[in-house]
This record gives structure tokens, sequence and C-alpha cells, in this order.
């Protein structure tokens, strides 16, 4: 009945509209099976990516599955498929951005009394001394150093890749990493830090 109404306030007959039907269901499965083909290759580096840039996996995990529901959106309006990766990536910095500026906003105007989120058991297994001393000097940094720290050096991104993901210019990517590796040194009482 709905389909007949749908051919008669179109116009179409019956066989166009069950080929429009056709059309339509083949590009929302090739859409479905390219964005599952997406989330295997490119959830891990993602999660780890959201993990260094908020501390905590559950929002981590949150963050990239976000992500990928903005894809899923918004993927007809991508001018080109191959950039989805880049898009996801994008997302997930500007995500986490959004989540660090609003627990800030949290931190200053709701002093609670709850103790802050103690790490499981087995952090203190998986990260070596001197990577928990890293990993603290770069929480320390400033928001953009951080980020142009772990795409450059923990997603192994170009200056031109991180400039784009962040939208700053490759200049601005140089000085805050160059900043960002000497507070890094200053505060591991190294000479430098690569």
């Amino acid at each position: 009945m709905v389909v007949l109404l749908l051919v008669i306030m179109l116009g179409t007959t019956a066989s166009q509209g069950a080929a429009h039907v056709r059309r339509e269901s083949a590009a929302l499965a090739e859409k479905s099976a390219e964005i599952s083909r997406l989330y295997q290759e490119e959830r891990r580096g993602l999660l780890r990516l959201s993990i260094l840039l908020v501390g905590d996996r559950g929002v981590a995990e949150d963050l990239v599955q976000e992500a990928f529901a903005a894809l899923y959106q918004r993927w007809d309006s991508l001018s080109d498929q191959a950039t989805a990766a880049g898009y996801l990536r994008v997302c997930v910095i500007n995500g986490a951005r959004s989540l660090r500026r609003r627990w800030g906003v949290e931190r200053r105007h709701v002093r609670a009394a709850e103790p802050d989120s103690v790490a499981g058991a087995d952090a203190t297994l998986l990260l070596a001394e001197e990577h928990r001393a890293a990993l603290a000097c770069v929480r320390r940094l400033p928001r953009r150093q951080q980020e142009v720290v772990i795409l450059r050096y923990w997603s192994q991104m170009s200056e031109a890749e991180i400039a784009q993901a962040l939208r700053i210019s490759a200049g601005t990517v140089k000085s805050s990493a160059s900043r960002a590796l000497a507070a890094m040194a200053r505060d591991l009482g190294v000479d430098n830090v690569q």
C-alpha cells in the first residue's frame, strides 16, 4: 500500500520504484561494508590516540564510537571516501578537546568531594617507570603541545598531516613540538628528548 502510494505520488511505475529501492539498498549495504572495513582497520589506532588524549579508556572508547557514528551520518557528504580515516582522526581529536574543555569547566566550578579516578591494578605493570614519567610530562604540557607530541611520536604522523588534522599551520606544528620537547627535557632532567 505504501509503495503504491509512493509510486502514484512520484509518478513512477512499480518497476521503477522497485529499482530505486534496490539501488538505495545496495548503496546502504556498500556504505555499511566500507565503514565496517574502516572500523576494523582504524579502531585500534584511534583508540590509542584517544586514550593518550583523554587518559581514560572508557571515555576513549566512547569518543571512537562517536567518531564512527558521525562518519556514518556524514558518509554521503564526504567529497572523497578515501579521506574517511582522516575525518575519524579529526573527530577523535575534536571530541577529546571538547571533553577536556568540559572537564576544565567542571574543575573550576564544581569542586567535587570525590577522589580522583584511580588507574586499574594492572596499569603499573603495563608501563615501565620511564614511560610513566614521560607520559606524565606529556600530560603536563599545554593542550596543543600534547596533541602535537602524541600525533607526531605516537601516531607517527608527518608535520603536514598533523597540521591538517589540527587545522593549524606546519610552522605552528614545528614550534609546538619544539617547545613541548624542551619542556619535557626540563621536566625529565635530560639535555634532549627525542
